[in-house]
């Protein structure tokens, strides 16, 4: 379960009901009213019924009404701890802020990012890539936009470490590298949303051609993890400002250091 669940129910609302989304779209608007009220009171306020209510807190993966309280308190009090560790009313960027709180925001959101990547993290998932990165015969990481700077970092990583990796931002030479690798190769695609079609053709062909398949995404049940064999996610989220893709490069490369240093710590 995510610690923070207000991400979690902005991810779960394409695929609710047009009543449970009522009650998603109540809950990130003023999320202090699964605090207040009994679970009939918010059925009326959303104009729904109590089944309802009940549907959509076991839909994100909850026994019920009461558990979804509590892990919209807890959510809530990690980001108060957050906003009265930097000062802040709320950590939203708006257009009329001076630059101290630009840079107060951002860094409480990016700390935020990299704290919510290290609780959320799979080990078991990340150990099982890194023990196949470490003995590949070779590695290709692929990415696109700012998800091509993260799977340079990393290839940039391995490469000083003696691991035979590549990395290509043009998608039809990233396809072909692909298509030609075999059983003892990782193909690594990283993918902020999970839904650029290119990274997701070159993981296809990888995983066609034998090659362990990862995705390095911040989306869970995204396209991108459709295709691929492992999959680690970041359950980051940006600002209003998206085209900067702040927070969200932040914890992929958080998790792509973790990657680094259990490839690093089993090759010695």
């Amino acid at each position: 379960m995510d610690d923070d669940v207000l991400e979690q129910v902005r991810r779960s609302i394409p695929g609710l009901s047009a009543a449970e989304r009522k009650v998603a779209e109540r809950l990130l608007v003023d999320p202090t009213v699964v605090i207040d009220l009994a679970i009939n009171d918010l059925a009326k306020l959303c104009s729904t019924s109590i089944s309802t209510v009940a549907r959509f807190a076991q839909s994100l993966g909850f026994s019920g009404y009461r558990e979804l309280r509590v892990a919209v308190a807890r959510s809530l009090t990690l980001q108060q701890a957050q906003q009265v560790r930097f000062g802040l009313e709320t950590t939203a960027i708006s257009c009329d802020d001076s630059t101290a709180q630009v840079a107060a925001k951002l860094a409480a959101r990016e700390i935020d990012a990299i704290e919510t990547a290290a609780r959320t993290l799979d080990v078991a998932a990340l150990d099982r890539v890194a023990e196949a990165v470490a003995d590949a015969r070779c590695v290709d990481v692929f990415g696109q936009g700012g998800s091509s700077l993260v799977a340079q970092d990393l290839q940039f990583k391995l490469a000083r470490i003696g691991c035979v990796a590549s990395h290509s931002a043009d998608p039809h030479m990233a396809l072909t590298m692909a298509a030609l690798r075999g059983p003892r190769d990782v193909a690594i695609g990283v993918s902020h949303t999970g839904e650029t079609i290119e990274t997701i053709r070159v993981l296809e062909a990888a995983r066609a051609a034998g090659a362990l398949t990862v995705a390095i995404t911040s989306a869970a049940g995204a396209p991108v993890a459709t295709v691929a064999d492992v999959v680690l996610i970041t359950h980051a989220r940006d600002s209003s400002f998206r085209g900067a893709a702040m927070s969200s490069r932040i914890a992929l490369l958080a998790l792509v250091d973790v990657l680094f240093v259990r490839v690093a710590q089993r090759r010695g």
